[in-house]
């Protein structure tokens, strides 16, 4: 046979022809066809098991964290009753406390009553003039004409709330500063605000988002009433206080109504603590006394 009848008989399907001798062809193919096949299936079983593991590391990483996942959210759910049941058990306190703070204060209304019997008839004629003082001072129950201020928190209405994120505006510690000033400089001779007289040294502050007035904590709506001369109304409307909070009511939706009031009734306030400042003691001298006609130690320690 020649080598032109062998040639399309050795042909591989893959395209790969051999030469017509034998050396040319090992030198241009020195490796057999199979050692190629066998490195593919090589590098192709790799990649499978590459893949296998990938899958089965990513399976063991979700179960992992669902696994997590669930112990995590059993113990919240086991710890919510425990923090409900803290929860309720402060709140319990709380209006415990209240309530025995609004009886203490009770009973410390009546035994000022009570002293106050008991001093107008050790003082005889002297009683009016002292119930007087003691109506001007705030330290006196008093009743009368005069007008009512109501400051409440805007509704939770979206459309009256200029930024809803926010919540609804609130009636703030400045507001009733400024409505407690704005009616003693219109001429009222007595204030309250919720049932808090006022006096000469009542602060009116914030704690957090509670409104203190002589440190008692006050709740809206709170109606400021003051009782003054027929005119207060008017003077009130006038001031700028009022302009302001008017402008507040209609920019943020808080209330505020200001009524002619007949026949109010103030309380009194409760006894102030005051305190009396005291020189200090005089410091004693550190230094040595110097008998007279003994000249002083010369310090640069020269002649």
């Amino acid at each position: 046979m020649t080598g032109s009848q062998l040639r399309p008989e050795s042909r591989e399907p893959t395209g790969r022809t051999y030469a017509p001798d034998f050396l040319t062809e090992l030198f241009r193919n020195p490796l057999d066809p199979g050692y190629g096949d066998a490195a593919a299936r090589r590098r192709q079983g790799a990649t499978v098991r590459w893949g296998r593991s990938v899958r089965a590391v990513s399976l063991v990483v979700i179960v992992v964290l669902g696994f997590l996942f669930a112990v995590a959210y059993r113990q919240t759910v086991a710890a919510a009753p425990g923090r409900q049941q803290a929860r309720e058990g402060l709140v319990a306190q709380i209006e415990q406390r209240e309530g025995e703070t609004d009886q203490l204060s009770e009973r410390a209304d009546e035994l000022r009553a009570e002293v106050s019997r008991q001093r107008a008839a050790a003082l005889g004629t002297e009683a009016a003039q002292l119930h007087e003082l003691e109506a001007g001072t705030g330290l006196g129950r008093v009743s009368g004409d005069g007008v009512v201020v109501r400051l409440a928190d805007a509704p939770s209405d979206e459309q009256m709330v200029p930024d809803p994120a926010l919540g609804p505006s609130r009636v703030l510690y400045i507001d009733l500063q400024g409505v407690a000033n704005g009616l003693w400089a219109s001429g009222a001779e007595a204030i309250s605000i919720n049932g808090q007289r006022l006096t000469a040294t009542s602060t009116i502050r914030s704690a957090g988002q509670v409104i203190l007035v002589d440190l008692q904590s006050v709740k809206g709506p709170y109606e400021v009433s003051a009782i003054g001369p027929d005119a207060l109304r008017e003077r009130f409307a006038k001031t700028r206080i009022a302009a302001t909070m008017q402008q507040v009511a209609a920019d943020t939706g808080v209330a505020f109504e200001v009524w002619d009031a007949d026949d109010l009734i103030l309380p009194a306030a409760p006894d102030p603590r005051l305190e009396y400042a005291q020189p200090p003691a005089s410091p004693r001298p550190s230094g040595r006394p110097v008998s007279p006609g003994t000249s002083a130690p010369n310090s640069g320690g020269g002649r």
